[in-house]
């Protein structure tokens, strides 16, 4: 091997380990970020929508749902705003679901703000802060899975969003392997978005 095919090769060596490096950082980040204790107040909690079953969340989406309902019971916020649309015509939306669930749990239905047509988390938050302004929301506690919550934050920074992390005290992300895909899938969606900016 020349002198020349060492150096390169230990020059690819050096990136590959500080790529991965990088990696399990900023996975450390999220996993840190996302078990950060809060105790906020704000005007609503914007719960990220996720899957419905049907006229159902999903466990997921329900363990979301939770958690803002127990943000209002406990007086931390006031309104509640619910996000997600549909995967196909005709099923029902996401932040449908959530608004009902919520009501159905004791909370009015004047104070449950919800729409239906985004599918990505940038939307989700794009579409949420067209509800906010009219009904007077300027803060807001953002509801989502632990491991989602430093790439949303970011997203909700970048559309000046008045916001706080609100993660979820349980999640149905509970075994090591389903944790371990969800941190992987969201450390690489972080990198592309720090990367690219692509609102996902």
């Amino acid at each position: 091997m020349s002198l020349f095919t060492q150096r390169l090769v230990g020059g690819l060596l050096i990136l590959f380990l500080a790529a991965a490096l990088g990696f399990v950082g900023l996975a450390w980040q999220i996993v840190s970020y996302g078990n950060a204790s809060v105790d906020s107040h704000a005007d609503a909690a914007l719960v990220l929508g996720a899957a419905a079953w049907g006229n159902k969340p999903s466990p997921v989406y329900r363990e979301r749902i939770n958690e803002a309902i127990a943000l209002y019971k406990a007086g931390r916020v006031r309104y509640l705003v619910f996000t997600g649309g549909t995967p196909e015509p005709g099923y029902p939306a996401e932040g449908e679901v959530g608004r009902k669930f919520a009501i159905e749990h004791g909370v009015p239905a004047a104070l449950v703000l919800f729409e239906t047509s985004s599918r990505t988390t940038w939307q989700n938050l794009v579409n949420a802060r067209e509800l906010l302004v009219p009904v007077g929301i300027r803060t807001v506690l953002l509801v989502s899975d632990p491991l989602h919550m430093r790439r949303a934050m970011a997203m909700a920074s970048r559309l000046g969003l008045d916001a706080a992390p609100a993660p979820t005290s349980s999640s149905r992300f509970q075994s090591l392997a389903s944790r371990g895909e969800f941190l992987w899938r969201e450390t690489w969606l972080y990198i592309d978005y720090l990367l690219l900016g692509r609102p996902l």
